[in-house]
């Protein structure tokens, strides 16, 4: 089937379903050819209702289409805003992201990865997109502080050396693992505070940095 039909298939089976009506972010979906940010032989399933494995263990993902959306969706970045993107895999919520806001930091740990996020994100001429390879926890506090950073996966608590590098009234949006149930959750910065909502269920892999610490029991 032609992508661009799939695309615009994912987009109305997936995307607008799930409550999304954000026009820039359906836009940057119709665009985006998910195709080109997954290993060669898995093209056939981008457009998939679902998490998508990008890497040889399984444990990294493209998340699913409709859970990124939302999750971008509530980010909710415009037209000058700086946002850094954790985790992002291959690129394609980066890709996405560099079709609404004016400034992309992508934040892979995964060297191979990215380097062909590198690659995808030129191939697509995202001048406004950049790659670098780094912790996820440490955030990249060089090109900080951002109007919102998004984490492609589930983490057991935001760390403060990422919610330190959001804006005052910037958002952070995540999976957070709540007793063994993922939960999308939305924290904003209020000067030095931080405040925290729930905004729907999804699961995805834990990101590799973020795994929950064993407790030490006597």
């Amino acid at each position: 089937m032609d992508s661009a039909v799939q695309r615009k298939n994912m987009v109305d089976s997936q995307v607008r379903p799930s409550d999304v009506t954000d026009r820039r972010l359906i836009r940057a979906m119709l665009e985006v050819p998910r195709e080109m940010f997954v290993p060669v032989g898995q093209r056939s399933v981008a457009y998939m209702d679902g998490d998508l494995p990008v890497s040889a263990n399984g444990r990294r993902v493209l998340l699913a289409p409709r859970t990124l959306a939302k999750m971008i969706q509530h980010l909710a970045p415009d037209a000058n805003a700086s946002i850094l993107d954790v985790g992002p895999g291959t690129g394609y919520s980066t890709a996405v992201l560099a079709h609404i806001a004016k400034r992309v930091v992508a934040l892979e740990a995964d060297a191979a990865l990215a380097e062909e996020m590198q690659a995808a994100l030129a191939a697509q001429k995202l001048a406004n997109a950049e790659v670098f390879v780094g912790a996820f926890a440490d955030g990249y506090r060089a090109l900080g502080p951002y109007d919102g950073i998004l984490v492609n996966g589930k983490l057991s608590e935001a760390p403060a050396s990422l919610l330190n590098q959001l804006k005052d009234g910037g958002r952070l949006i995540a999976i957070l693992d709540v007793n063994g149930v993922g939960k999308v959750c939305e924290w904003r910065r209020y000067a030095m505070n931080f405040d925290r909502r729930s905004l729907f269920d999804a699961e995805a892999p834990v990101l590799p940095g973020f795994e929950r610490t064993a407790e030490f029991v006597l």
